[in-house]
């Protein structure tokens, strides 16, 4: 409906003589002025040397009877025009809905389009990092925008299995004689690794001794030690996004792709990069950036070249894509601004194609460290078992545990994408887990409510249907129709917290609905269409948390 409008507005405003117009179609606040609203005749109003008021009277004139599905259009304050839909209109919704549920509020505006995301991206060797944890559902919230937009999306990991971390990890094994197969271990080593480098000259002049050997792969015992811990990880990592709900499409390691990055860097010298210092630089004062070092003096590569590499096996596999898109912390933005110029230098097909980089913020607590038996650090890794354990605590016995698991992550999840991305997430604890208010288990508590009423309602033989409505909408029906716009918006800005809003504000009405009126109630004649407009409520709430990769249980 809001495309409708707005294509019908525009011609409108061509054919009173505005060439390129631009006004926005959107649901009023108060429900008393319509379903929809546009500012046209106030932002046309200056071209066409008019009051704002007689260029709404023209936009009326001309619109009416040219929208089938509009019931009146009307004008508020200084030039508002309102829009109010036709009560068949919110039945015909209903209907497409209960008919096809899974393809309510898809789209394929991107149906034509290959979509590199890049997310999560760990340091292997230690538990899971709060920040990877974050960049995981955020990532895989964008994923499924696109899949809703009919996108063919591939998800990419990039974990970091080589390198200073991997050496401090190994160092810490040898020195504690951890079990490399144990996660736990792993972290301890990592631990140890790290504040021995920090604090101990004669350590850090070993641990860099080590990752000069793993990158050589010329000790044995290094090495072994490196191959088991990675492959702890790399376990521990399936079994955490399996949790999550996330699988990747394709993982590339850094040990891949070094020594290709750097050989690429090397062979741009001259036109792309220059030496500097005896290092090799990409110098982005050009473009309007700043200078950063791809190669070392020493002749090692940075993290630039390697993702250069990187970009270079990531194409290799998929030659069709169209738009990548890479998702870490905020702390990067000017780096990748660096990065993706010197790509778009380097490589022809880069220069015509979306590179962008999401951002994601820094995750805090409001009472401090959660407890912890992982050690003194919060990890994701511990975030997610807390809140695990502290939902099995607050759910009766008698609860599927995969349940319980699902209400820790739907917590977890809504807490991080009810946040813009990129700002910084404040997590409460309590507020994540609670069943009323703003929280994923709230709203998977309204779905599984919505279930057991469709149960109640077909044991006492209601049957579900459109045929009879009342005679006004009711504001959870008008809630629906806004679930299209809503995805279509959270994928153009980048912002999936406009659908943790949406899905909150629907649950709320549901609920407000569902204390004021019947639906199991074979007295009343309007009972099938309200347990339609039920059913079709917890659909779009199914959608909505899928695309926030949210659970949604028919039982709590």
């Amino acid at each position: 409906m809001q495309q409708e409008i707005t294509t019908a507005v525009a011609a409108t405003l061509k054919a009173l003589g505005v060439a390129e117009p631009h006004f926005v179609v959107e649901r009023p606040g108060d429900e008393a002025h319509g379903d929809y609203a546009t500012n046209a005749a106030l932002t046309a109003a200056k071209g066409l040397g008019k009051s704002p008021r007689a260029v709404a009277e023209e936009l009326v004139a001309q619109l009416s009877g040219t929208l089938p599905r509009v019931e009146s259009i009307t004008i508020a304050g200084p030039g508002f025009v309102n829009f109010t839909l036709k009560r068949a209109v919110f039945a015909e919704m209903l209907l497409q809905i209960l008919q096809a549920p899974e393809e309510w509020g898809r789209s394929h505006s991107k149906a034509n389009e290959t979509v590199l995301i890049e997310y999560t991206s760990p340091n292997l060797f230690k538990p899971l990092h709060i920040g990877n944890l974050v960049g995981n559902i955020i990532g895989e919230s964008f994923t499924r925008l696109f899949e809703y937009a009919g996108a063919t999306v591939k998800r990419l990991n990039y974990p970091s299995d080589i390198g200073l971390t991997v050496a401090k990890g190994v160092w810490g094994l040898r020195s504690t004689g951890g079990d490399p197969s144990n996660i736990d271990a792993l972290g301890e080593a990592y631990r140890t690794g790290n504040h021995a480098y920090e604090n101990d000259a004669a350590a850090k002049a070993e641990i860099d001794a080590v990752n000069r050997s793993l990158y050589a792969g010329n000790d044995p015992e290094l090495s072994d030690l490196r191959a088991r811990g990675i492959a702890t990880s790399r376990a521990r990592l399936s079994e955490l996004c399996e949790i999550l709900g996330t699988h990747f499409d394709t993982e590339i390691f850094e040990s891949e792709v070094s020594e290709l990055g750097k050989e690429i860097v090397k062979s741009a010298v001259g036109s792309v990069f220059e030496e500097s210092e005896n290092a090799i630089v990409y110098k982005g004062e050009k473009v309007g950036l700043h200078t950063r070092v791809f190669v070392t003096s020493h002749g090692l590569p940075t993290y630039e070249a390697k993702d250069i590499g990187h970009f270079t096996l990531k194409e290799a596999r998929y030659p069709d894509w169209t738009h990548s898109i890479i998702v870490t912390g905020n702390e990067q933005t000017e780096y990748f601004k660096v990065l993706f110029a010197a790509m778009k230098e380097l490589f022809p097909t880069a220069a015509n194609r979306i590179l962008e980089h999401v951002p994601t913020g820094f995750l805090t607590l409001t009472t401090g460290k959660m407890s912890s038996r992982k050690g003194n650090v919060l990890t994701g890794e511990s975030l997610l078992e807390e809140l695990m354990e502290e939902a099995s605590e607050r759910t009766t016995k008698s609860h599927d545990p995969h349940v319980t698991q699902d209400i820790a992550v739907a917590a977890l999840k809504y807490e991080i994408l009810r946040h813009s991305t990129g700002s910084n997430i404040i997590f409460d604890k309590e507020r994540a887990l609670s069943f009323e208010g703003d929280s994923g288990p709230y709203l998977q508590y309204t779905h599984a409510r919505i279930a057991s009423v469709e149960e109640k309602a077909g044991a006492v033989s209601i049957a579900a249907d459109v045929g009879n409505p009342p005679v006004a909408p009711y504001q959870v029906e008008r809630l629906l129709m806004a679930f299209p716009e809503v995805i279509a918006a959270a994928l153009a800005e980048r912002a999936p917290q406009q659908v943790v809003t949406y899905a909150t504000t629907l649950a709320s009405a549901f609920n407000r609905f569902y204390g004021e009126e019947k639906i199991a109630d074979p007295a009343d004649p309007h009972a099938p269409y309200k347990l339609a407009l039920a059913r079709a409520v917890r659909h779009t709430l199914k959608n909505a948390l899928w695309v926030l990769g949210i659970k949604a249980p028919e039982a709590m």
